[in-house]
């Protein structure tokens, strides 16, 4: 079984997974809402052609997906929960760490704890909360 992470975004998906790539590297694919097929149905009421009804930055053997959400009801705010990304080494750790909270906000600088060399918490300028870590030797 394998579980990973649909971010939903306030409208600004593209831009997020844009960034992620340039973080995490990988292929990225976007879907906007100018793409679906004609049988799919009608987009939902609102929703702008250049939405992103689908995106898949796989990075490795990491998928990480999102959309924007399309009901208007998501403000851009996650909570209870983090996406975790654990890096083989603490400088790795320390670049993606300052990577994503650049415009964000940290909760926990980036330091040694008992259960990692470098394990630190911010939530990125797009709302998305994330926890950072290497592993431990």
């Amino acid at each position: 079984m394998t579980v990973r992470p649909y971010l939903a975004f306030a409208g600004n998906c593209r831009e997020a997974f844009t960034r992620y790539q340039d973080i995490f590297g990988g292929e990225l694919v976007l879907l906007p809402m100018a793409d679906m097929p004609a049988d799919a149905g009608s987009p939902p009421p609102g929703a702008k052609p250049d939405a992103i009804m689908h995106a898949a930055l796989t990075f490795g053997d990491e998928v990480l997906m999102g959309a924007d959400d399309m009901s208007g009801g998501f403000d851009g705010q996650v909570r209870g929960m983090c996406v975790n990304y654990e890096a083989a080494e603490p400088a790795e750790a320390g670049r993606v760490f300052d990577a994503l909270s650049q415009g964000g906000e940290v909760q926990m600088p980036l330091g040694q704890t008992f259960f990692s060399p470098a394990f630190g918490m911010c939530t990125d300028r797009f709302g998305t909360p994330w926890m950072v870590m290497a592993q431990m030797r």
